[in-house]
């Protein structure tokens, strides 16, 4: 089954850009759903991003539309999330997810639809 491992979390001020990596083992393929979810210490896991394919489906929360972008290179096998204009309210643990299937605002709302996670990487916006 697929693995996932997520790097480039770290410290930054408010401002300042950060770029996450999720590589993924075997078995990636281009039709999975793939996405970054962020839990705060205190409050439940919530979607950030996800996308299916190339992009051909991209869906962001609100709170991070116009500063990060979500992409995905299938021949590395990876997963991106460049985040500019950072806010102390993105301070959290980043983690992604994927699932054998398509992508949509349903997946973005709510973990349950994804069966596999990475480990996480922290981000701290001070």
């Amino acid at each position: 089954h697929v693995q996932l491992v997520e790097s480039g979390g770290g410290s930054v001020q408010a401002g300042g850009s950060l770029r996450l990596s999720c590589e993924a083992s075997d078995n990636f393929r281009a039709t999975m759903c793939m996405g970054w979810f962020r839990q705060a210490p205190g409050k439940e896991r919530e979607g950030v991003a996800i996308i299916y394919g190339d992009g051909v489906k991209i869906y962001y929360v609100d709170s991070v539309k116009g500063r990060f972008t979500i992409s995905r290179d299938n021949a590395k096998n990876t997963l991106y999330l460049q985040m500019n204009s950072l806010k102390r309210e993105d301070t959290a643990m980043y983690y992604c997810a994927a699932h054998f299937g398509d992508c949509g605002e349903n997946e973005l709302r709510d973990t349950v639809f994804f069966p596999v996670w990475g480990q996480g990487t922290q981000v701290t916006v001070s």
